[in-house]
Formats: structure tokens, sequence, C-alpha cells
């Protein structure tokens, strides 16, 4: 085991980088000891993926030096950064889907005899990587694609944290392990099990960067905060000196710790009520309702049943059973496909954003514009100046950090990307919103405004059904919270007669058999 020295392992001085029409960074001094874990806050946009993206080889700097260990460091890109020990994990996952867990983990060092792959071998090796992460109730001969996000999110760690195994047993060090939103789409249970191997790591003398937009988990693993605004440091010093508060103010430039996030709510007639939905063994007769002006949130562990719940209530996934009622109506609503839930009404944000939210290679007016297109349209032909006016409209409201309408959604960082999907639900004019982890990769400046923003459209009357892993933010948001467990619902909560420990239990339930 590596002792952990406290010497420099890394260091990045006068980095600057820019795209086109936005300055990422802005000569940029960044260090990083020996079993140090050094985190990097700031809003979307700041520059902190940028900077880990350049560190990784993934991009290359405009100008400005790397060293580590004192040597000099030029990644000609992500395999000659691995080759010097560096190793990444990305806010946008990068498996494939096609592929079993075990194989994703082992991608570049597959266990094989006679020019085929072990897989007895193989899985075993998988199986004690993914019990040090909290996956022991996934197989790991199961395609990667038929996971959730957090679960996704568990084997991209998984992969990442055995950087330094093979099926054999331990190979060459990590000595850098970039870490961007890590938690992001986690469970407080998968959350605990990672800084557990965090510390492990720290031990061992690696050096950890660590991104994250909850602040309290921030001060809770790191040693040090590096705040960046607008691409810049704004400040370094030891987390133990900061407050939350604090490093929001630097982060944000305004205090954020007095903001209503409660909307006074007034509730209308049932909207949506769902009955007895099954979808296999994910769903099982799922039941509940949410009223116009209410915001109804979804609880729950990763994988049990949530999204799964909501895909099939929007027609994306085919139910078993179960039918769906919209706005009192005796008669089940047919829906059997996105398009007839869009027809009546029904808008589901998913937890993926790239691969289901957004086309990435169209611009950031023709995402918005996409669920309503008969509206900057005439005659088959698009109305882009029209699209161009609407598309600004959004911009401004959401305040959505692009250069211009027409600048590539791609381009966007996550958080803004988010917002250019919720742009697009806005737009359609929904009275049903389904929002799965709307605020998963977002700065906490752009989380208040997404709070707000739900909160408006309850009051004008919007039904609101607000799917999260972060169970803060539905107990400060939402009007009832909905608990799901083991695919069914374990329990439903009213505002002020919750208690996080309740809460929690539900959330359990179904895999206790209680």
């Amino acid at each position: 085991m590596r002792p952990a020295t406290g010497k420099t392992l890394f260091n990045a001085c006068g980095i600057s980088k820019s795209f086109p029409g936005v300055q990422a960074l802005s000569a940029v001094d960044f260090d990083l000891k020996r079993g140090e874990v050094h985190a990097l806050v700031g809003e979307n946009g700041a520059g902190k993926s940028t900077l880990v993206h350049i560190i990784a080889g993934l991009q290359s700097p405009d100008s400005g030096r790397m060293h580590i260990e004192g040597k000099t460091y030029e990644p000609r890109g992500k395999a000659d950064a691995e080759a010097h020990g560096i190793k990444t994990v990305c806010q946008e996952l990068n498996l494939i889907p096609n592929l079993t867990v075990a194989e994703n983990i082992f991608i570049e060092r597959l266990p094989g005899r006679l020019g085929f792959v072990d897989y007895r071998k193989l899985n075993r090796a998988a199986r004690d990587v993914m019990g040090r992460v909290g996956l022991e109730g996934v197989q790991p001969d199961m395609p990667v694609g038929f996971l959730g996000v957090g679960q996704q999110q568990m084997v991209e760690i998984a992969a990442a944290l055995s950087s330094g195994m093979t099926h054999k047993g331990p190979m060459t060090d990590c000595r850098i392990l970039a870490l961007d939103e890590p938690t992001a789409s986690l469970t407080d249970r998968e959350i605990e099990l990672l800084l557990a191997r965090i510390a492990e790591l720290k031990a061992e003398g690696v050096g950890i960067i660590y991104i994250s937009h909850r602040i309290e988990e921030v001060i809770r693993v790191a040693d040090r905060v590096t705040v960046l605004r607008d691409g810049k440091v704004v400040s370094t010093c030891p987390a133990g000196q900061s407050s939350v508060n604090d490093i929001i103010f630097r982060m944000v430039g305004r205090d954020l710790e007095h903001e209503h996030l409660r909307h006074s709510s007034t509730m209308g007639p049932v909207a949506l009520r769902v009955v007895g939905l099954s979808v296999g063994q994910r769903v099982r007769n799922v039941c509940f309702e949410v009223r116009r002006g209410e915001i109804l949130g979804a609880a729950g562990l990763v994988g049990s049943g949530r999204t799964e719940a909501m895909r099939a209530v929007f027609g994306a996934d085919r139910a078993d059973a179960g039918q769906v009622y919209l706005y009192e109506s005796s008669e089940p609503a047919n829906i059997r496909r996105p398009r007839d839930a869009v027809r009546n009404g029904i808008a589901l944000l998913t937890e993926d954003r790239k691969e289901q939210g957004l086309l990435l290679s169209l611009a950031v007016r023709a995402n918005i514009s996409l669920a309503r297109l008969n509206d900057v349209s005439r005659f088959g032909w698009m109305d882009v100046t029209r699209e161009r006016s609407m598309a600004g409209r959004y911009i401004e409201t959401l305040s959505v950090r692009c250069s211009s309408c027409e600048q590539d959604v791609r381009e966007l960082s996550g958080g803004n990307q988010q917002k250019v999907v919720i742009a697009k639900w806005m737009y359609r004019n929904c009275d049903i919103l389904i929002f799965d982890e709307p605020t998963r990769g977002i700065d906490v400046g752009a989380k208040f405004e997404i709070y707000h923003m739900l909160a408006e459209l309850a009051q004008k009357g919007k039904a609101i059904v607000f799917v999260s892993s972060d169970l803060k933010e539905l107990m400060a948001v939402c009007d009832r919270i909905m608990v799901m467990s083991a695919g069914r619902v374990a329990g439903t909560f009213d505002r002020g007669r919750w208690s996080r420990e309740e809460i929690m239990s539900a959330a359990f339930s179904g895999y206790m058999g209680v």
C-alpha cells in the first residue's frame, strides 16, 4: 500500500480554454497532493468539467502547463492520460449498453483462455468489485442497458475504482482519480459506500479530484475546495474552514440561504390517477394520483421502480396491467406510446437527457421547439424567425448559458442542457408534468431556479410529479411524497406529517420483508 505523503502529485498553471463564444477557463491554477481529495465547485459552465477533461486528456488547453510529480505532462489523449495513472469518471455515462456489467467494468482487460473470454473468471472478479460499491443486487452478466441511470453510474464508478485491478489481482496503480458528479443519481447508502472507498484510496496515496454540486458532501469528503466562477479561480481553501453558505456565496455571488422553496399551494381537481400499474417485476400494482396545483414527490432507492412507473404512464414502456385516468374522466386514457401522452397533455422530462431528451447535433432553438413544431412552421416549412424569437424567450427565462440559440446543444454544460429540455416541455404547455431527476448534475444556483420554476408551474395549475434521489429537495419542494420500494408504493406522506426516518424506512421496506 502506498502511503499518503502529502507531496504535490499534480499541478496546472495558467490553464486557459475557449469554445465558440465562450471562455471556459481563464489562467486557472490548480494542484493536487498525494492522498488528498481536492474538490472543484462552481455553477454549471464555471469550467469544472472542462478542467477535468484537460487533465484526463479529453481536451487540449489553449495555453498553460501541467506537471505530474514535477515532470511535464502533455497528454495526447485519454489512453495517454491513463498510462500516466489518471482515471476519470465523467458526468455523462460512457458505457456500452449491449455489453454486460462485467464486460463494461473490465472492458480493456478481459480474462481470456485459448482466444475466448473466460466469463466465469470475469464474472467472479466483477462481483468482487461490484460488492465494494453496493451493486450486490445486480448480476454481472446483466446488460448495462437494462439498468437505470443510478445503477449505471455505480457501474462506471466500479470500473474506475477497479482500474488498479485485473481479474488476477492488482496491476498498475491509479495515481489520480477524477470524479465528476459521482453521486448525482445515487442513494444515501450507495454514497456511503463510495465515500468509504474514497477514504481507502486516500490512505493508499491516490489523489482525488472531486466535482459535486452537493456542498455538504464536498465539505465532508474534501481536504481542500477550489471555487470556480466564469472560468476563473475565485478561491482555494481548506474544506473545514468554510461553511456551506460561504461556498455557495463564492460560487454564485449571492446568498441563497433564505430563498423560499415552498409555494403557496391551492389544490384543484385530480389531473392524473394511476390504478394498478404493473410492468413485469419492476413495477407492481402501483396506484397514485396528483392534483392540479400539486407537486407530488416520488422517492425510493435506485431500482425501486420510480422511473419505470413514470415511463409506463408516459407510454414509453408498455404496461402489463393498469389504467391511467386523466382530468377526472371515468374512462381510462388510451396511452400506448409517448405521442398519445403528449396529445393528452402529459410531458416527461427523462433522467437521461442526452439519450432521451435532446438531439445533440441540433441547435438550442431546434431542441426547444421539438415538442411543438406546428407552432413554428407554416405549410410544412419552418419559420426560423419565429423559432428564434420563441427560443430567445425561454433562454432568457431559464438563464440558459449559450452563445446564441444557434449553438449546438451538445456544446452546452450538463446543467444548461437540462434547462433546454425543461424549456421544450414548458413551450409545449402540458398540464401534467413528470420531472425525472430534473436537478441531476445541476449546480446549486440552477437548482433553486428549477425549484422556483416548479412552484410557479404549480401555482398556474399544473400537476407535477417530481422524481428525485435527493430526499432533502423533495421535502423542501413537494406537497406529498410517494415512496416506492421494490416496485411497489410503500407509503405516501403529506407535508407536515413526514420525517426523513419514516420515508427512508418505507424506501427499504420492500427489501426487508416488511
